[in-house]
């Protein structure tokens, strides 16, 4: 490597997940390998749908979740196996900003991003090229390699890249990482359009980070619903609900998140996210996605039509919430066809 490289460094390993490159290889390998056919979709917009064949082709866009991997690393594994990467000579990755406040987006000036399987190299030029219209700023690395929502889909990006174009990372589709902030609706469609043309091209894929719920005290978010779909209250710490179980409660709620993103619409995303309040944290990028695939299918001319709708394949929980003192996170994994 010359002088001029940048490494992002894989901060959260020996953390988030292991450092061990072969210990991380057989975790992967063991996730993936867990995924069977058929598999069921979940989403009441695909419901009694399934997938007979993996990965599903033309799935150039897939939403995965980045925790830890001990919680999230087999929930993720369900996207990443329908994630279709044969065309793709670029790979976006939008993750939330969870330290850094920013209200637009920001790139990478690394060129590299370290991981234990080996180093991804960034797409410089297409960076570049986004910085210039106006909509992003740069981030430090130090703001790079605090964030987890990037990093922890780098590994399973690494992972899938391998499988399917050997182990030389030169041979690899070029990475563009792009850390979405507090984002309004205006901003995500702005966004959307500039991300539409990437989009529309067959040799470019798309990662979008995010978990569901992060439910209780510590998160400040303990909405609940005593029956199903009757208007919810934020519940105290001393309460007791009787009704029905939180976690049923929760699943709920996060699946009126699944329904709209799988429904293509913007809006509906948005609407249902202010009336639940619903701690997605990748809330934004995927608003900025389907935002693009808004912006895709109306060019196309495909307004109506299955492009870009998301399918949901997987919904797991770190936990079962049975009293307001407890707290879980969900989980959630998706493909899109494009």
């Amino acid at each position: 490597m010359s002088g001029k490289d940048v490494i992002r460094d894989p901060s959260h390993a020996g953390s988030w997940y292991t450092a061990s490159k072969p210990q991380l290889h057989s975790q992967l390998e063991g996730w993936l390998d867990s995924v069977k056919t058929p598999v069921a979709c979940i989403g009441s917009q695909s419901e009694g749908q399934t997938v007979t064949t993996l990965p599903v082709e033309g799935a150039r866009v897939i939403i995965a979740p980045h925790a830890g991997y001990s919680y999230s690393g087999p929930a993720a594994a369900w996207a990443y196996k329908s994630w279709d990467v044969s065309k793709a000579k670029r790979v976006f990755l939008l993750g939330p900003s969870h330290h850094h406040y920013l209200s637009k987006a920001a790139l990478s000036r690394c060129t590299h991003y370290g991981t234990p399987l080996g180093n991804l190299l960034v797409d410089r030029e297409t960076t570049a090229e986004l910085h210039q219209s106006g909509h992003f700023e740069w981030m430090s690395q130090s703001v790079d390699e605090d964030e987890h929502s990037l990093e922890m889909h780098l590994p399973y990006i690494y992972k899938m890249l391998s499988n399917h174009f050997g182990d030389k990372p030169s041979n690899f589709p070029l990475l563009v990482p792009i850390m979405i902030g507090n984002t309004s609706p205006t901003t995500e469609r702005a966004l959307g359009k500039l991300l539409a043309p990437y989009l529309a091209d067959p040799s470019t894929a798309f990662v979008i980070s995010s978990d569901f719920a992060h439910w209780g005290t510590r998160f400040r978010y303990t909405f609940y619903r005593p029956s199903p779909g009757s208007e919810g209250q934020m519940l105290n710490a001393s309460a007791k609900p009787r009704d029905r179980a939180i976690h049923e409660s929760i699943k709920e709620v996060d699946f009126d998140c699944i329904d709209a993103c799988e429904s293509a619409s913007h809006e509906q995303w948005l609407d249902v996210l202010e009336d639940t309040g619903n701690t997605v944290c990748g809330r934004h990028p995927i608003g900025v996605m389907m935002s693009a695939v808004e912006a895709v299918r109306e060019t196309r001319g495909d307004v109506g039509q299955d492009v870009g709708r998301f399918r949901f394949v997987r919904y797991e929980r770190s936990s079962e919430v049975k009293r307001v003192s407890d707290s879980s996170v969900s989980y959630a994994s998706a493909f899109a066809v494009i």
